[in-house]
């Protein structure tokens, strides 16, 4: 059965676009097909790491929301940006970064329910295994609805006290949604702190699991977006975590 995961943060900042593609990448990877949506309207850009020129979109989220075209129309195969050599295939579907789209969003706001039929039409036309959602940051209508209609939510947090009572007000959103599988992401962690006395202090304050914790990487900076670190890293601490959280949502209920 596929699966939805809405992948959030309560700041921005927190590197939760980066290890969005990066996971759907691995899990592509992996034989399966695999989706992203970059719902984060209001400051779209995940589409930069899969070296996507924003003016080759000629159909994006946006598009669809205003009724100009089925969402499938607004779906990119970058498979080849991954090179696969299996059945998986990853697919891409980017939000405007036209300033008048932004600025109609931000004025006019749109139909949100738009975006539950449309991640149905999505793993219904692109037979997908699993949908991968990019959030804005923050609590809005487009992050309820993803967090409600989700298999998965992974909260992304970095060890830093306005990460930690922001996602305490998500964690407890999601729970009175009654959120079907809730993980937390560490993500920039600092190479001198105790992982395991972090990892404790978060689950127990949380009472919720801790999939994997990140370092914070002056590689993944030096990159800057410009492409997936999974590819060019392979061996890199940050992604053999990122392949312990993906086994984790492969194997999840």
């Amino acid at each position: 059965m596929p699966k939805i995961i809405a992948i959030h943060s309560y700041r921005g900042g927190t590197g939760k676009s980066n290890l969005t593609a990066n996971l759907a990448a691995a899990i592509a990877l992996r034989g399966n097909r695999v989706a992203v949506v970059d719902t984060d309207l209001q400051s779209p850009g995940i589409h930069t790491l899969f070296s996507i020129d924003e003016h080759s979109t000629d159909q994006t989220l946006n598009d669809y929301l205003w009724d100009r075209c089925p969402i499938q129309d607004t779906a990119y195969d970058v498979s080849s940006k991954l090179e696969i050599e299996t059945t998986g295939r990853l697919f891409l579907v980017p939000a405007s970064v036209n300033a008048e789209e932004i600025a109609r969003i931000l004025s006019e706001g749109y139909n949100v329910s738009l975006l539950n039929d449309g991640f149905r039409q999505l793993i219904k036309e692109l037979e997908l295994d699993y949908l991968f959602i990019d959030t804005h940051p923050g609590l809005s209508r487009e992050t309820l609805l993803s967090i409600a209609v989700s298999n998965l939510l992974i909260l992304i947090l970095r060890p830093d006290q306005q990460d930690f009572q922001g996602t305490a007000v998500t964690i407890d959103v999601a729970r009175q949604l009654k959120v079907r599988k809730l993980s937390l992401v560490i993500n920039k962690v600092l190479s001198k702190l105790d992982r395991a006395a972090l990892q404790q202090k978060v689950e127990t304050t949380y009472n919720a699991t801790v999939a994997g914790i990140f370092p914070l990487s002056e590689d993944m900076i030096e990159l800057g977006s410009s492409g997936l670190f999974y590819l060019q890293h392979a061996n890199h601490p940050f992604t053999q975590t990122l392949h312990q959280v993906a086994t984790q949502i492969m194997n999840g209920p």
